[in-house]
């Protein structure tokens, strides 16, 4: 049981000069607020007498308006009702009143969706099908000069070098370099694995470009589309900004901005990559969002501070492979992009 002004009665706000009861021992006020009022009783230091008072006085409580007209009148007999429970309450510490009063007057916390500001996506695998992409592109310029591979296959290899590439850079081996080198310098590993040795560099610059011409998952630009009315988008891609620029572009991703690795000059998960992209929306860690179907991802960017939100992504390498839910703790977990923008009230 507890006391909780009406906000019906009292208006949007109100102004209450403070009150003492010698009877009671308590001291009754309460503060300007935006909704409702917060109310507070303690023991005043001179048992409750207003200086120049006489003992026993009962004094008639004091309700100042507020500028707003809107505002209406605290009734003498509502004060008076909330001053009976909260000296109640006083009276018995170990009732719970007081408890269960605190525990109204307090505000709620924020909901996730109100505290996060910006979301950041991941892209190779959580947003757009690599593995289909790169293995179409790969027949459409090897297959009219003769090769016949296995096309998936060949996509399969070359994302597979796709972390030892980037390792070179993370442990400072060589100078940061776009991806569009390291996907170059990949490519050659896999020359003799597929028999490619005698292609020329024309065609090896343009197999290489075939990560710029990879389509989005079905339920990415309708999710998209949605987180976009309530959030910043952006990606904190590993690839570098034209691939990231063409790739939206070819599925109409409208970003805000194109953050990532050629920003921080380093690549995921290191946390320098996470950092800058929120320095570069003037923003908090734990304002940010990262978005990504890969726990080392995510685990990388919750160390940095962001916020996260894992996308089941079930096969983006094949028949039974991809992760269906996240192996690390995360904010939310989503099904897809459009579970994702549920979830996060859009």
């Amino acid at each position: 049981m507890g006391f909780a002004p009406s906000a019906s009665r009292l208006g949007r706000s109100a102004y209450i000069v403070p009150h003492f009861f010698p009877q009671s021992n308590v001291r009754f006020w309460s503060r300007p607020v935006t909704r409702g009022v917060a109310l507070r009783a303690r023991v005043p230091p001179n048992n409750g007498l207003q200086s120049g008072a006489p003992r026993g006085a009962r004094l008639k409580p004091e309700v100042r308006q507020p500028e707003d007209k809107m505002m209406t009148n605290l009734t003498r007999r509502t004060l008076l009702r909330g001053v009976t429970v909260l000296t109640a309450a006083a009276a018995l510490p170990r009732s719970g009143i007081m408890t269960s009063f605190t525990a109204w007057a307090q505000t709620a916390p924020a909901k996730l969706e109100d505290s996060v500001r910006a979301l950041f996506f991941d892209v190779f695998g959580t947003m757009v099908d690599w593995r289909t992409g790169v293995a179409r592109e790969a027949q459409t310029i090897l297959k009219p000069l003769g090769f016949a591979l296995d096309w998936l296959a060949f996509a399969d290899a070359w994302r597979a070098e796709y972390q030892p590439g980037m390792d070179e850079v993370r442990t400072g081996r060589i100078p940061f370099s776009k991806l569009d080198v390291l996907h170059r310098r990949m490519l050659d590993r896999l020359r003799p694995r597929f028999g490619l040795e005698k292609v020329d560099e024309k065609v090896l610059q343009e197999l290489t470009l075939a990560w710029h011409r990879l389509d989005a998952w079905k339920d990415v630009p309708p999710g998209l589309s949605r987180l976009r009315r309530r959030f910043l988008l952006a990606p904190v891609s590993n690839g570098n900004i034209s691939l990231m620029v063409e790739l939206a572009r070819r599925n109409d991703f409208r970003w805000d901005a194109i953050l990532g690795a050629e920003i921080a000059g380093d690549y995921k998960p290191k946390p320098r990559v996470y950092i800058a992209a929120a320095e570069a929306l003037s923003l908090k860690p734990g304002d940010c969002m990262m978005v990504a179907a890969h726990s080392d991802d995510l685990k990388g960017a919750a160390a940095a501070g962001l916020r996260t939100a894992h996308v089941a992504r079930l096969g983006e390498r094949g028949p039974g492979t991809g992760e269906a839910g996240p192996k690390v703790p995360v904010d939310i977990a989503a099904r897809t992009f459009e579970d994702l923008a549920e979830k996060l009230a859009t």
